[in-house]
């Protein structure tokens, strides 16, 4: 039994070796693209921003997306109840800024599909005939300035099929679930970099050109389906084309959940990834249970084993795994703290809490993987949905919204 500890023990050291080294060339890459100059080409925009509620500094976010350096664009807030909570707030962002062009859109109520898949389905028929890109944002995400323009700069090149940032949850206040979340999110994060051929979209910061995405017919893709941004990465591989990472396009997005909300939400993510990409979801099973039982042997093996050599391998595995995750955390952070220069307070807890929690992190996304096995109904935005399969859902029922 001992060697086959050493087997997995072997294999995890090897693992959070090549993690580590991926850590450092995320962060070279992250620093050469911040510096990297932006492009002058800036064909006409149309932001696309499905709402619902009011989220967190959602004026200030709002503001965000008509404070953007670029040259033409306009907006296309999609909701999908004109009594909606976010209404208000969105037609006093229209009305104060008026130098940019924006319509507030109001969807059909989603009867197979996500509510947000079909706001954006409805918003792309309101866009101007001039409009040659589409950026989609979520509403809950902090956007910077150059945002539009560094999402929509790699689009120029045709082996490139879309462009994507992501989320970094920026917690609001040092409590665990926040820091928790915050570093679950991250190691996702991080599996975007210069490899172009196995990037994703992420639906809250993606850009395309408009002729591709009517090409790959994307807006009748999004029938019947929860996940846009994985059903967008399917389309744009399967057409040959490439997706780049934009570093500038990474966006913050505040957060202050509870312990179930946590729970929630990070479920709701591997529930997701388990019917659009099960490849992925048995990676991060495998992954995270390989982690949490190599770590609880190794524990249990340095504690009680009376053998010299059976504990020092278990210290020596402890210690490795923890100098690997450690560092990998800190550079990631950094990285990120270069590009989100707003959020240098929070950040540089994050430095801390990240590399902290680098061991309870595994062991939620094991919970997570596990809880997907046994169901494909998530609670999304008020909202229940069963994901029969990836191109037929269930709309079941409209609940109170979680918090």
């Amino acid at each position: 039994m001992i060697f086959v500890f050493y087997f997995f023990a072997a294999l995890l050291i090897f693992l959070s070796y090549r993690s580590f080294i991926g850590g450092i060339a995320y962060r070279n890459f992250l620093r050469d693209k911040h510096a990297a100059p932006r492009s002058g080409d800036e064909p006409f925009a149309t932001i696309l921003a499905p709402c619902r509620g009011g989220d967190a500094e959602f004026s200030e976010n709002l503001a965000r997306l008509f404070q953007q350096e670029y040259r033409d664009y306009e907006i296309v807030f999609a909701v999908d109840d004109p009594e909606d909570d976010a209404v208000p707030e969105i037609r006093r962002a229209i009305s104060e800024f008026k130098d940019v062009p924006a319509k507030l859109i109001v969807a059909a109520k989603a009867k197979s599909n996500a509510q947000k898949a079909e706001n954006l389905r409805e918003a792309v028929l309101h866009v101007a005939p001039q409009s040659k890109v589409f950026a989609f944002v979520d509403s809950d995400v902090r956007i910077s300035p150059d945002w539009l323009g560094r999402l929509t700069a790699p689009l120029a090149n045709e082996s490139v099929g879309a462009s994507t940032g992501y989320r970094w949850f920026v917690s609001q206040r040092p409590t665990l679930a926040n820091e928790l979340l915050s570093a679950w999110n991250a190691s996702i994060a991080s599996a975007l970099g210069p490899n172009r051929k196995s990037n994703f979209c992420w639906g809250g910061s993606t850009g395309i050109l408009r002729s591709t995405f009517e090409r790959l017919d994307i807006r009748g893709k999004w029938s019947s389906i929860v996940a846009e941004d994985f059903v967008l990465t399917r389309a744009v591989q399967d057409a040959g084309l490439d997706v780049e990472f934009v570093p500038h396009a990474i966006c913050a997005s505040p957060a202050d959940v509870s312990t179930l909300s946590l729970w929630e939400f990070t479920t709701r993510q591997i529930k997701i990834t388990r019917v659009y990409r099960s490849d992925l979801w048995g990676l991060s099973f495998f992954g995270s249970a390989l982690f949490c039982t190599v770590i609880v042997g190794a524990i249990v093996i340095a504690v009680f084993s009376g053998n010299v050599v059976e504990r020092s391998v278990a210290v020596a595995t402890l210690i490795l795994v923890t100098v690997f995750s450690v560092h990998k955390s800190y550079f990631r952070v950094r990285s990120v703290a270069d590009v989100i220069s707003s959020s240098s307070r929070e950040l540089r807890r994050h430095r801390i809490t990240h590399a902290a929690l680098f061991a309870l992190t595994p062991a939620l996304f094991l919970l997570n993987s596990i809880a997907a096995l046994f169901s494909r109904t998530i609670l999304w935005r008020s909202t229940e949905y069963k994901m029969v399969s990836p191109t037929e859902t269930i709309v079941r029922e409209t609940k109170f919204r979680e918090d």
